[in-house]
């Protein structure tokens, strides 16, 4: 439902956004992008006049009112979605995610994602996640293939979520990095935050960063690259992505960590959840999964072997 809050200005101001982002913050927390676009759809009026710009005066003792429109519904269309189903019992299932397919609706992608997918393939699906996140427990990036564990009870959804708090579930990775990497194995230990000039990125930096290590094997060498196993012991977004980048080997076809050959890529980034070991969030059974490589990552490494 819609909703008004109603205030006194208690100071002089010429930007309206920034004003109203400091004076609601104890009680509201509205962001600036948020309180920006309020004023450009006509939500915010000074003295019964809507605002017409966020660099708008403001007078002390104004009367200013917000009105926060009530939240769109959201529904999510049931639609044909080619996965593989793994493992399914009437807790969990795990499933191998194609490349190019976002897990769960978003702004941008309201259809042709998992959970589409899954809506029309699977009857029960756990409610925690809500309308837009049915079933989803972990998430992987949008060309990231692999192994995905989803939740068909509320149950089975919480235990599995706090089992990835506590880094209770092994998740390794395939990866082909460019350039030739000299250690057999090592650790990537860097603190990974939002980037300072791009909201979509991470980088590896200390300020507002949470902690992130990723350890890592080299499988095979090529002549420019290295396939390599990994394994992350945090699962930061982008974790992998960007360590790799961090160490100046970026993945493979990466077009947003790596070189910028790979933004022509119709691929994308060459990592692959390979491996997944758990204990079943119900029975405690021990689990393990494996999901080959798909034939796109095959054909590229017998490519950088010149078997193509």
């Amino acid at each position: 439902m819609e909703k008004q809050i109603k205030i006194i200005a208690k100071a002089k101001s010429n930007r309206l956004d920034k004003y109203l982002a400091e004076a609601l913050k104890e009680e509201h927390d509205l962001s600036r992008a948020f309180i920006q676009k309020l004023i450009k759809d006509q939500n915010i009026q000074i003295n019964g006049i809507f605002a017409e710009s966020q660099k708008v005066n403001i007078a002390e003792n104004d009367v200013i009112t917000i009105t926060i429109p009530a939240p769109k519904s959201t529904e999510v269309i049931a639609e044909k979605i080619d996965f593989e189903i793994i493992y399914q019992d009437q807790d969990i299932l795990v499933i191998n995610k194609p490349n190019n397919i976002v897990v769960h609706p978003g702004a941008g992608n309201t259809s042709g994602t998992l959970v589409n997918g899954l809506l029309e393939a699977i009857d029960d699906l756990s409610s925690i996640g809500g309308v837009e996140r049915p079933g989803i427990v972990h998430r992987l990036d949008r060309q990231t293939t692999g192994l995905l564990i989803v939740a068909k009870n509320d149950k089975a959804h919480k235990v599995m979520s706090q089992m990835l708090v506590d880094h209770e579930v092994y998740k390794e990775y395939q990866a082909l990095v460019w350039g030739v990497i000299s250690e057999n194995k090592g650790i990537i230990d860097a603190p990974i935050g939002r980037h300072q000039n791009d909201r979509k990125k991470m980088m590896v930096t200390n300020k507002n960063a949470k902690h992130a290590k990723t350890n890592f094997e080299v499988i095979e060498r090529f002549d420019n690259a290295s396939l390599v196993r990994c394994s992350i012991e945090t699962g930061r977004t982008h974790q992998i992505r960007v360590h790799f980048n961090f160490i100046k080997h970026p993945i493979m076809g990466d077009p947003m960590y790596g070189r910028l050959t790979d933004k022509d890529t119709n691929w994308g980034q060459y990592l692959h959840a390979y491996k997944l070991v758990f204990n079943h969030p119900i029975t405690n059974e021990r689990m393990e999964f494996i999901a080959d490589l798909p034939k796109e990552f095959s054909d590229k490494i017998k490519e950088l072997k010149g078997e193509a």
